[in-house]
């Protein structure tokens, strides 16, 4: 997901799209996350990711089922080099397009699952 934030964050028309998945991997600041702060099982690099409160679940998914990803990437140069450059995936062979796709539907995936179950237990991994 970091190349399509990427790409995201320096494009006006994806700002809904940019900010849900931002909110859906960072989680909300008073989040309670000492609950996951286990030494033996966290690496301790950083901070634990912080779970997104149960009504930000709710906008999170709306925002992610609203967004249309392929006129998202429709701005992307047709140049494979530059396409691959504007998501961070510099020296990428292939369609650059078919990563990014891959990592929205996932959380698009997630997060409406998480939704219809009306709970927030949130363990994320990319």
């Amino acid at each position: 997901m970091w190349g399509l934030l990427r790409y995201c964050r320096g494009t006006a028309r994806c700002a809904p799209l940019h900010a849900a998945l931002d909110r859906a991997l960072s989680g909300d600041a008073d989040g309670d996350i000492g609950f996951r702060d286990h030494d033996e099982v966290y690496d301790g690099c950083a901070d634990p990711p912080r779970p997104p409160a149960p009504a930000a679940v709710d906008a999170i998914t709306r925002a992610l089922l609203e967004s249309d990803i392929d006129q998202v990437l429709a701005g992307l140069p047709d140049d494979p080099a530059a396409a691959a450059s504007a998501v961070g995936f510099q020296g990428f062979r292939g369609d650059v397009c078919v990563y990014p796709v891959e990592h929205f539907l996932a959380p698009c995936a997630f997060f409406r699952g998480a939704r219809l179950r009306g709970r927030c237990v949130i363990v994320w991994i990319d």
